[in-house]
């Protein structure tokens, strides 16, 4: 399980989010047993004001033994702040349709790893793992269907790069599980399928269902985000990121071991979003909530 809450998620929020309160979300979610958390995003505040503090996070959090804390980097520049706020590894985000890059990157697809290679160069360099991220893996907001052997070549080029691990993000959630899974398959004709995650919104309430068709094709690593934090700017009105705690409560269900305490995931977004003012989006973290309370009643 890789958190996304507190950079995926919480920079999509419409209202200023404390700095001491993504620190204390980023402790509680590696309290819980959370492998992998993205703890924040070096990118131009001027674009992503929400994730201006990122160094200040880093610098802020009690590092739990066994957990890794990630950070975004688009660019040198975004590494070397990453080096300097102690990120453990970082991560490059391409795209899979040559407009998303364009509009979301403010580049072509091989503009943008002209930029991945120098930070991969860089964090080769400092011994910094760097994780890659396709969006747009399964549908763009300006293209529609995008074609698997199109998110293969991107794919592909990131391994090349060095990355040990490629992240494919249905970006606008419109995949179904045949459609994953064919993705999927034509990905790890040319990356091994070990290497592969799965990053799946919830737009049409597929998520669940895609991780699934994911786990049947070999994929092992998925990424989350806790009460479901995040919406998608590119869908209007869609859910975005799956719930942390809807995954949890599958794979429990599978008999899966992830080492991730799924009743303190269940308090974590009860209080994130408390403090955020919205209702949880996870639907087996407000059953649980519930059940709790009537048990306690």
């Amino acid at each position: 399980m890789v958190e996304v809450g507190p950079r995926d998620g919480l920079q999509n929020e419409p209202g200023t989010v404390s700095t001491e309160t993504k620190i204390e979300l980023i402790d509680r979610l590696a309290e819980a047993g959370v492998a992998v958390i993205e703890a924040g995003s070096f990118v131009s505040p001027k674009w992503v004001p929400q994730m201006a503090d990122s160094g200040e996070v880093l610098a802020g959090i009690a590092r739990r033994p066994g957990t890794r804390y990630a950070a975004l980097t688009p660019n040198r520049i975004g590494f070397d702040r990453a080096l300097a706020a102690k990120a453990d590894e970082v991560a490059v985000f391409a795209a899979a349709s040559e407009s998303f890059s364009r509009k979301n990157l403010n580049c072509s697809i091989d503009e943008s790893f002209d930029r991945f290679a120098e930070v991969c160069e860089a964090a080769a360099a400092h011994d910094i793992p760097v994780r890659g991220y396709v969006s747009c893996v399964l549908g763009c907001p300006y293209e529609g269907e995008v074609a698997p052997a199109a998110v293969a070549a991107v794919a592909e080029r990131l391994r090349g790069l060095g990355c040990y691990e490629i992240s494919l993000g249905d970006t606008i959630g419109v995949g179904t599980p045949g459609r994953t899974k064919s993705m999927i398959e034509a990905v790890a004709r040319r990356v091994p399928v070990e290497r592969l995650a799965g990053h799946y919104h919830d737009t049409y309430g597929q998520a669940l269902a895609n991780i699934y068709a994911s786990l049947e094709a070999g994929v092992a690593t998925f990424d989350a985000s806790v009460a479901g934090l995040g919406g998608c700017p590119y869908a209007a009105g869609a859910s975005g990121n799956v719930a942390t705690e809807d995954v949890l409560y599958m794979l429990n269900g599978l008999g899966i071991e992830t080492g991730v305490d799924l009743a303190q995931v269940v308090e974590i977004g009860q209080w994130i979003c408390g403090v955020l003012g919205r209702e949880p989006g996870s639907k087996a973290g407000r059953a649980l909530a519930a059940r709790k309370l009537r048990v306690a009643a």
